[in-house]
């Protein structure tokens, strides 16, 4: 990382509301030792586990193939993107529906607001690589509308198999649309975030999209806060 990379690096930090950093040895060694990475199971079945989970995420994106089952298709979608990410990943972060970008990529969260969600990955010690990122709709809508009732209704159930399949601590539910849909409510994200709930057998925290702390950066702290509760709660039972 260059100087301008790490000021830069620094500078977010800083608008999350980190004050510092520590450079004794020891600090950095703890953050090596507590970071919940790709193995989260023990080494003797986790080729097993991760193979499976493999399998299983093949099966579902196999299942959707070309996807005609709501109107999407006919309006510009480009391709499928169905999601990226650690098959054993205990963090899982659910966005809404992709955009142009992901739409040409075939990836979620690449764009300006997937560079944001990196460095928000980077700040509780994680890489991207470590989770799993996926979306609610798998294609794009047109102009980036929020996706339709029956959009929703004939998509969201792959999402609930990935959920099961990849079977994280933690989901992560990125701006309003997608805890909306996820949790079945209409209560505003500046009510719900930062609130965990159970779902599918793992903690689900709303908290802002990327795309809104883009237009609206002093909302960075309270993401700030969302996140470093979800790095307790991936750190919870690992001792």
């Amino acid at each position: 990382m260059n100087g301008d990379e790490l000021k830069a690096h620094l500078e977010f930090f800083g608008e999350l509301g980190v004050d510092g950093f520590r450079r004794e040895p020891e600090w950095r060694a703890r953050q090596v030792s507590d970071v919940a990475i790709a193995d989260t199971a023990s080494a003797d079945h986790a080729p097993q586990v991760t193979a499976l989970r493999i399998i299983s995420l093949t099966s579902i994106r196999e299942e959707i193939g070309d996807c005609t089952r709501c109107k999407l298709h006919t309006l510009g979608r480009k391709q499928i993107v169905f999601g990226v990410g650690n098959p054993n990943a205990d963090l899982m972060f659910v966005g809404e529906a992709p955009g142009a970008e992901e739409d040409i990529k075939g990836e979620p969260f690449v764009g300006r607001a997937g560079q944001l969600l990196t460095k928000i990955i980077e700040a509780i010690d994680l890489k991207r690589e470590d989770v799993y990122i996926a979306n609610l709709i798998k294609c794009r809508p047109p102009d980036n509308r929020n996706p339709e009732p029956d959009e929703a209704e004939q998509c969201e159930p792959f999402l609930f198999q990935q959920i099961d399949s990849i079977k994280p601590k933690v989901i992560v539910a990125l701006g309003k649309f997608a805890a909306q849909a996820l949790l079945k409510t209409t209560d505003p994200i500046s009510k719900i975030r930062g609130r965990e709930f159970t779902y599918r057998d793992a903690v689900l925290m709303p908290t802002y999209h990327p795309a809104y702390l883009l237009r609206t950066p002093s909302a960075k702290r309270e993401v700030w806060e969302d996140m470093k509760r979800v790095r307790e709660l991936l750190r919870e039972g690992e001792d």
